[in-house]
C-alpha cells in the first residue's frame, strides 16, 4: 500500500514563498513520475507539475517561471517550491505519484496553501 503524506502548506501574503515536500511509504518499486496537482473551491483538480525520475519537468502554463519542482535525495520524494504566489494560487495542494506514467495512480490527503492579497 503506497502512502504519499504532504507537508509545508500555509497562509502567505501575496508574493511571497511556500515549499512543499511530500514522500511516499510502503512503495517496493520507484515511482518513475511523482507530481502535484491542486484543487480551488468549486474548481476542478488541475495539474501544477510533474517530473520523473529522470528528472523531466512538466508545468502548467499558469505557474511557469513561479513554481520549481523537483525530486529528492530520497526515492520517491518530491518538493514543489512555490514563488512569487497569487492569490489566485489558493487551493489545497496534492501530491501524487505513479510506478511509470501519467495518470497518477497514488495520491496524499492534500495540503493547503492561503494566499491573501
Amino acid at each position: 500500500q503506497v502512502q504519499l503524506v504532504e507537508s509545508g502548506g500555509g497562509l502567505v501574503q501575496a508574493g511571497g514563498s511556500l515549499r512543499l515536500s511530500c514522500a511516499a511509504s510502503g512503495s517496493i518499486f520507484t515511482l518513475n513520475v511523482m507530481g502535484w496537482y491542486r484543487q480551488a473551491p468549486g474548481k476542478q483538480r488541475e495539474l501544477v507539475a510533474t517530473i520523473t525520475s529522470g528528472s523531466i519537468t512538466n508545468y502548467a502554463d499558469s505557474v511557469k517561471g513561479r513554481f520549481t519542482i523537483s525530486r529528492g535525495n530520497y526515492r520517491n520524494t518530491v518538493y514543489l517550491q512555490l514563488n512569487s504566489l497569487k492569490p489566485e494560487d489558493t487551493a489545497v495542494y496534492y501530491c501524487g505519484g505513479s510506478r511509470y506514467r501519467t495518470p497518477l495512480d497514488y495520491w496524499g490527503q492534500g495540503t493547503q496553501v492561503t494566499v491573501s492579497s
